[in-house]
C-alpha cells in the first residue's frame, strides 16, 4: 500500500482530490488531516466515488502548526505522496487578522517540509499557489513568466511558500511543485464563496424569505473552473509534471454579471429586479479582472477542462442547493 498524506482534506479540493486518488489506484491509503473532522466528509465523499472505498481513508484532526505534531505525523504516514492543501483560504479575512493568517499558511509549509528533511523523506509533493499572487494586473493573461505583485497578507505568504517550494527543488532535487490556483467552484463551496452567495439568495428570494441580493460589482472578470478539473489538473502535475510550477486555470475569462443571471435565470427570476450594487463591499485593491494562460499545463500534461461554464453553474446549482438548506 502506498501511502498519501493530505492536508485540508475536508475542503471542496481535498473532497476532490481523495475522490481521484480512490478511483485511480485501489493500493493506497489516503490519511487525510482536518481541524473539524466529521461524518459530513464521507457523506460528500459518497456523491463522488460511486462505491464504498472508505476503509482506504483515515481523518486526523491535528494541529499543523504545532512542529512536533507534524513530525509525529510523518513519522506515522511515512507519505511516497503528500498534498498541501491546508491553511486560511479567505483573502478577506485576511485582511482582517494578517497575523494569524500569515503564521499558518507559512508554519503548515515549514512544518511539513522541515519533518519530511529530518525524515530524509523527498516525496512528491504539491503546494497550493493561489493566483492572489499576481495581485492587480488586470491587462493579460497570467501564467509562468507573469509578475507576482501580491497586495493582501494572504497573497505575501501564498508567494512565500511558493518561492520556497522552488527553492527546495533545487536545494534537493525534490519533486516538490506549486500549482497555482485559479477560482475554481463546486457544488461543496460554503455561503461565503460568491457563486453559492448568488445560488442562496436567489434560492431565498423565490422563496419570499429575502427580497433582493447586494454585490460590489457586476463587472469584475474571473476565471472560473470546475474543482474536479482543478484536482485532475494537481494529479498530472505531482505525478508527472517537470520540476517546475504551472497555472492552472481555464483561460476563458467570464463576469460576475454572466454567472448571475445564468443563477437567476434558472430560478426564474429577472436579475434587473432583485439586484442591489453596494460599491463599500468591494475588497480595496482586488483586480478588476484575472485570468489565466494554461498554455503549459495544456501543452506539457494535455490537460484540458471538461465541464464548461455554464455547466459549471448547474452543477453547483442542482448538487449545491441541499447544503445551503
Amino acid at each position: 500500500m502506498e501511502n498519501i498524506l493530505i492536508t485540508g482534506i475536508s475542503g471542496q479540493d481535498g473532497l476532490f482530490l481523495t475522490a481521484k486518488l480512490l478511483n485511480e489506484n485501489n493500493k493506497i491509503k489516503i490519511f487525510g488531516t482536518s481541524r473539524n473532522p466529521s461524518k459530513i466528509f464521507f457523506d460528500k465523499l459518497n456523491t463522488l466515488v460511486g462505491e464504498n472505498k472508505f476503509s482506504n481513508v483515515e481523518l486526523i484532526k491535528i494541529d499543523l502548526n504545532n512542529f512536533s505534531n507534524v513530525q509525529e505525523l510523518i513519522n506515522k504516514v511515512e507519505p511516497c505522496s503528500v498534498y498541501n492543501l491546508s491553511g486560511p483560504s479567505s483573502v478577506y479575512n485576511s485582511l482582517k487578522d494578517s497575523e494569524n493568517t500569515s503564521r499558518q499558511i507559512l508554519n503548515i509549509f515549514d512544518n511539513l517540509t522541515e519533518a519530511l528533511i529530518k525524515n530524509n523523506q523527498f516525496p512528491n509533493f504539491f503546494q497550493a499557489s493561489s493566483s492572489e499572487m499576481f495581485g492587480n494586473i488586470s491587462s493579460t493573461f497570467l501564467d509562468e513568466s507573469s509578475e507576482f505583485n501580491p497586495n493582501s497578507p494572504y497573497a505575501v505568504s501564498k508567494l512565500e511558500n511558493h518561492y520556497k517550494a522552488l527553492e527546495l527543488n533545487k536545494n534537493y532535487n525534490w519533486p516538490i511543485k506549486s500549482g497555482i490556483l485559479f477560482n475554481h467552484e463546486s457544488e461543496f463551496r460554503n455561503k461565503d464563496y460568491l457563486i453559492m452567495k448568488l445560488i442562496s439568495s436567489a434560492f431565498k428570494i423565490q422563496k419570499g424569505e429575502i427580497k433582493y441580493l447586494e454585490l460590489g460589482s457586476l463587472s469584475y472578470i474571473r476565471d472560473w473552473s470546475f474543482a474536479g478539473d482543478t484536482i485532475n489538473a494537481i494529479y498530472e502535475i505531482t505525478n508527472n509534471g517537470s520540476l517546475s510550477h504551472y497555472v492552472i486555470g481555464t483561460g476563458v475569462e467570464k463576469s460576475i454579471e454572466d454567472m448571475a443571471k445564468i443563477v437567476f435565470s434558472y430560478f426564474d427570476l429577472d436579475l434587473d429586479n432583485y439586484l442591489k450594487i453596494n460599491k463599500s463591499l468591494l475588497r480595496k485593491g482586488d483586480p478588476v479582472r484575472v485570468v489565466s494562460n494554461p498554455s503549459k499545463l495544456k501543452e506539457e500534461l494535455l490537460w484540458k477542462p471538461k465541464l464548461e461554464f455554464e455547466d459549471l453553474i448547474y452543477r453547483c446549482i442542482k448538487k449545491g442547493i441541499k447544503y445551503l438548506e
